[in-house]
């Protein structure tokens, strides 16, 4: 329960990622507008996908900005860092974030194992 308070109701630290999290959108404003536009969308996108506080998910936000200035100041158009396939790229992106999905499947797991696991030894 104290984990849930840390995280949820920790006003410090909400008002510090609130902070940082003006700070990393000036960064994308700053970017050409294509890049911001890609970035929007796949910030959009991901977000539908977070789970708790969506720190984790804010960590990958902020190093796709990192590659995104990268290739914008290397003259790379936005989507020769993305590929055409904006979504697998986010697909990729999310594969180390704690997902609503991810919670899902591990509940389904965790519920069939908690009522057939004793069963299971017996297959």
């Amino acid at each position: 329960m104290a984990e849930f308070f840390d995280n949820y109701f920790n006003i410090k630290k909400m008002i510090e990622s609130k902070r940082e999290y003006k700070q990393q959108m000036a960064r994308v404003e700053a970017l050409p507008k294509d890049y911001q536009y890609v970035f929007k969308k796949i910030q959009g996108h991901m977000w539908m996908f977070a789970a708790g506080a969506g720190y984790d998910m804010m960590k990958i936000h902020y190093d796709v900005i990192e590659l995104f200035e990268e290739g914008a100041t290397n003259g790379m158009h936005v989507l020769e860092i993305t590929g055409k396939d904006v979504a697998s790229f986010c697909d990729e992106l999310l594969r180390s974030a704690s997902t609503y999905t991810e919670n899902w499947r591990e509940k389904l797991n965790r519920d069939i194992m908690k009522e057939l696991g004793r069963k299971d030894e017996q297959i």
